[in-house]
Parts: structure tokens; C-alpha cells; sequence
């Protein structure tokens, strides 16, 4: 698929997005015209080929590639949920407090039941039962992936569940100001009606989170169209009812109220039909070449910009990098410092070894003139 075909193809999956979050079936003259194929590896791309199965279906058009993503995105999101439901009444046994975040609320806004593809369901936990988590986890046959590693423990379950344990919100050593703001996120909660140990944000407040969180994606590698979305569907369900003053407000303390303000008015002009003005497009462009996650090119030039546009500075922090990032993720060099200039030579060994694709695209990308 080349340029021209990817953006037709892109556009093809905004419609058939747009249609399926407002209950609009497709007009025929725009199916007629799609080329099902670059639709499918387009929509695939950003985590939309389950809601497109959802708009061409109600336009009568049966195609298995969709039909098949949309039965797995139902089938995972019900497994997930199973266990979801299973370990929460384990934590409310065993007296861990508990809050599931980000997708794994927001699927239920969307208009049907699997419409909204999930990779994992993300849940913050008090961090001071990390080890209490990793042995419940296991015991309901998880295994480990990640544990004590940044700011969350991976956890996965065969077929397809997927969980990330948050101990906190946001890693100190990505974001400091984040980190602060979430550092006593309790604080900020709201305790659930019929439970013990369940706790959850405002409307506001699940919202800021939700824009600082992509904001940390969108400003590393980059964020996908699923993310848009996402913040139309939350408008479109509690859009009148939300105090914009406070959000605005709480935004501003964070350095993401620009960011909020263009990316809410992306979402509400995209996905509610309306024309895009020039800054719509301009970060819609960025999106849509980003990915569902964002890319390794993204994340390098972004970088290379915060350390005001040297690549040699850049370099310099990829070689020796800050004891933040020592502490989690090398904690035997950072407890035994006298080895901190063996850790260059370790890291590139492992990256190696392991065959980091990401290495080879952050090297290629330094390299261009």
C-alpha cells in the first residue's frame, strides 16, 4: 500500500468510525468505492477493525478478515472481563484497594459490546501489595511478564488475556511532573458504591488522566486514531455534564491544557462531521502516520527535540542515562554504582543479543543527514 492508497484507506476507516459510534449506516457510494483490503491493514494499524466489522455489517457488507477481528475483540474483552471480575473479588478478600483505568472504562461507552478493541486492561492497585498482587495473579494462572519494572507489572493469561498492574499512574523518570501530581492519586478518588476496596476517578478526572496519558504517548511516539475516538465517544456520553472550567483548570497544572483543548476539538470535529480547521489537520496528519502506538522514528525525533534539536546530546543520554531510569530498570548497577560504566557496554550487548529492531530504527534515523 503506498502513500496515496494509505490515506485514502485512512479516510475510508474515519467514515466507517464515524458512522459506527453515531449509529449511522454507510452510504453505499462511499462502501462501493472502498478497497476492503487497505481499509482492513489501515484500520489494523490503529485498533479499528472491530468497529469497522460493526459499520460495514450494518451496511449489509459481509467481509471474513472483519467479521473475524470483530469475534476476537468480543471474544477477549469477554474473557478480560471474567477475570477482571475474579480478581477483584480477591482483592476485596483480601483487603487490596483497587481502580481499573483508561480502556477498561471506556469500552462501555462505545455503542456496542466489543466495538472497542483492547489490548490489555489496566488496573491502579495499592503499590504497597505489589507482591500480594504477583502471587494472586499467578495463583489465577497468570504468568509474570514484567514485575517492579517502571510503573506497572505486565501479566498474561493464554489465550489472550492481557493485564498491566499499575503501582502508580505515571514512571518519575518519563515525566517528573506527572509523577507528582499522581504521586498521591488516593487523594483523588472517589470510593465505589457496593464494594469494599473499589475505588474510581470524577467524570473530570478520569478525563485529565486520559489526556495525560495520551499526551505522554502523543509527545514520545505518537498516539493513533483509536485515541480520538476515544475522547469523542467520553464527550459524546458526558460532554454536558462535564465542569470544563476544572478540567481546563487541572490541565494547566499538568503543561497539557494546549493539548487538550486541540485534541478534544480533533476528536469533536472528526468524529461529529464537522470541517477540520488547519490545526485539526495538522496533528490528524501526525496521528495517522503514528500508528495505534505510536513508532520508534516519532519517539526519536521527539527526544532529539527536547534536547533542543542535538542528536550528540540525544546520544549522550541513550549512553549514560539519568539514575531515574538506572534505578528501575538496572537496579543492580544502581545499587552497585562502581559499575555504572560497565551499563553502556551491557545495554548495547543485550540490545544485541536480542535483536532490538528499535535500535536499528533509532540508529537509522540518527544517521540521516
Amino acid at each position: 500500500m503506498n502513500r496515496e492508497e494509505y490515506v485514502k484507506a485512512i479516510k475510508d476507516v474515519i467514515y466507517l468510525s464515524y458512522c459506527a459510534v453515531n449509529s449511522k449506516v454507510p452510504a453505499k457510494s462511499r462502501t462501493d468505492k472502498m478497497d476492503l483490503t487497505n481499509v482492513y491493514k489501515a484500520a489494523k494499524m490503529h485498533l479499528l477493525t472491530a468497529i469497522c466489522a460493526f459499520s460495514l455489517e450494518s451496511a449489509g457488507i459481509t467481509d471474513e478478515r472483519f467479521t473475524q477481528e470483530k469475534a476476537k475483540a468480543m471474544r477477549k474483552v469477554a474473557l478480560m472481563d471474567i477475570e477482571m471480575s475474579s480478581l477483584f473479588e480477591t482483592f476485596e478478600t483480601e483487603g487490596i484497594w483497587y481502580m481499573p483505568l483508561k480502556g477498561t472504562i471506556l469500552k462501555d461507552y462505545y455503542p456496542a459490546f466489543g466495538m472497542r478493541q483492547m489490548s490489555d486492561h489496566d488496573i491502579l492497585f495499592d503499590s504497597s501489595r505489589a507482591e500480594d498482587v504477583k502471587r494472586i495473579m499467578e495463583a489465577q494462572g497468570f504468568t509474570t511478564e514484567e514485575y517492579l519494572k517502571g510503573n506497572h507489572d505486565v501479566y498474561h493469561k493464554l489465550p489472550v488475556c492481557n493485564f498491566e498492574m499499575h503501582r502508580s499512574l505515571f514512571a518519575e523518570m518519563f515525566d517528573t511532573q506527572m509523577y507528582g501530581y499522581y504521586k498521591n492519586v488516593k487523594q483523588r478518588l472517589v470510593k465505589d458504591e457496593g464494594n469494599s476496596f473499589g475505588y474510581h476517578f470524577t467524570d473530570e478526572d478520569f478525563y485529565v488522566y486520559l489526556t495525560a496519558h495520551e499526551y505522554k504517548h502523543y509527545s514520545q511516539g505518537g498516539t493513533g486514531l483509536r485515541s480520538v475516538l476515544d475522547i469523542y465517544v467520553f464527550f459524546k456520553r458526558l460532554g454536558g455534564s462535564l465542569d470544563l472550567y476544572y478540567i481546563e483548570s487541572e490541565c494547566e497544572k499538568l503543561g497539557i491544557a494546549d493539548f487538550e483543548k486541540q485534541s478534544r476539538t480533533l476528536a469533536l470535529d472528526l468524529f461529529g462531521g464537522k470541517k477540520l480547521t488547519d490545526e485539526d489537520k495538522q496533528m490528524l496528519k501526525y496521528i495517522v502516520y503514528s500508528g495505534a502506538y505510536g513508532n520508534i522514528e516519532n519517539s526519536v525525533k521527539n527526544k532529539v527535540r527536547k534536547a533542543g534539536n542535538s542528536k550528540f546530546r540525544y546520544v549522550m543520554t541513550r549512553i549514560f542515562p539519568p539514575m531515574t531510569l538506572v534505578k528501575e530498570y538496572y537496579p543492580l548497577f544502581y545499587k552497585h554504582r562502581i559499575l555504572l560504566p560497565v551499563l553502556p557496554f551491557y545495554r548495547l550487548f543485550k540490545n544485541i543479543t536480542t535483536r532490538n529492531m528499535s535500535v536499528k530504527t533509532e540508529l537509522k534515523y540518527l544517521l540521516k543527514k
